[in-house]
């Protein structure tokens, strides 16, 4: 189900009503029907992903469907340091009912096409980390089958699990054997995170995958590198960070939290690099559990990452 957007999120500090210069996202915001919409928004648009059920098939804390509003209220408060020309819509919610998850995927891909026919570029907000299946619905009814598209995931699991039923532990098998038009990057693995039999699958679907311990290697030299080589093998590259990859210390609030997870500012570096790419066409991020947080500091985070993407994003040059 799709759901208008909820004004009274966006609230927060106004340092001054006319200068933009003291700005804080609050005081830019637009709201939009993404059904009524017919006009080129050159513009980011936020779309929320109200869903748990893939983390629930996959036996883990549930609680992230309630991350699209509680980001969004810590989001707004913070200074509109991103660019002149970078406006912000907010477009909204897509909500899982009645746990039929590939349902509510189907209709967030929708919308995401929708966004980007609209010049518009997709911030998706989940949900666990089965909403990047809907993510890549989107993207791909857009950019048609014949491109080849590039998925970079910052994350501690490959979620390609071989289980019948889908999850938020599915989503990069499930794309990765029924669409020969995409690769895989995946930033951040840990090796205790995931079986023999997950690293055995990621080989056998060519997944390129690096570390945790060893993303920083060489001030990310080897990282950059592969950064850049997968990127340059596909058209468009789409960006999805599952907040798990993040070290417990400093995101306790997630469905299944790191002990040896990447730090912020690691990611950070990460978010910065691939979302300057000029191929880059969407981000999401997942897997941010207010329920569980720990006094909003994953939440918090998640707010600070966002606003980092836009301000990057292909050198804000939507």
């Amino acid at each position: 189900m799709y759901k208008l957007p909820d004004k009274e999120l966006w609230t927060g500090r106004v340092d001054h009503e006319e200068d933009v210069n003291s700005f804080r996202f609050h005081q830019v915001v637009k709201f939009n029907d993404i059904d009524k919409s017919t006009k080129n928004e050159s513009a980011f648009g936020i779309i929320g992903f109200e869903c748990d059920e893939g983390v629930r098939r996959n036996k883990g804390r549930v609680g992230a469907s309630s991350a699209p509003r509680e980001i969004r209220k810590l989001l707004s408060s913070l200074p509109y340091n991103i660019g002149d020309n970078a406006n912000l819509i907010d477009a909204g919610n897509v909500v899982c009912e009645n746990d039929e998850m590939e349902a509510a995927q189907e209709e967030l891909g929708i919308h995401i096409t929708k966004l980007l026919n609209h010049s518009t570029i997709p911030i998706i907000i989940g949900g666990g980390h089965e909403t990047l299946y809907g993510h890549y619905l989107g993207v791909r009814e857009f950019i048609g089958p014949e491109q080849s598209v590039g998925i970079i995931n910052i994350d501690a699991h490959f979620d390609m699990r071989d289980d019948s039923v889908p999850s938020s532990g599915t989503m990069f098998r499930q794309i990765l054997e029924q669409d020969t038009n995409a690769g895989y990057l995946c930033l951040g693995i840990q090796e205790f995170g995931n079986t023999k039999a997950l690293f055995e699958k990621a080989n056998k679907l060519n997944c390129t995958h690096i570390l945790e311990e060893d993303i920083t290697s060489n001030n990310y030299q080897h990282t950059f590198q592969t950064i850049d080589e997968f990127s340059d093998k596909h058209d468009y590259i789409m960006l999805t960070l599952c907040t798990d990859s993040i070290i417990a210390s400093e995101a306790p609030g997630v469905s299944a939290p790191s002990v040896f997870g990447l730090e912020a500012k690691v990611v950070r570096n990460l978010l910065r690099y691939i979302i300057s790419k000029p191929n880059i066409v969407s981000f999401d991020i997942s897997e941010v559990n207010p329920l569980v947080d720990e006094g909003n500091k994953t939440t918090k985070l998640a707010a600070h990452l966002i606003a980092v993407v836009m301000k990057y994003f292909r050198g804000c040059n939507v």
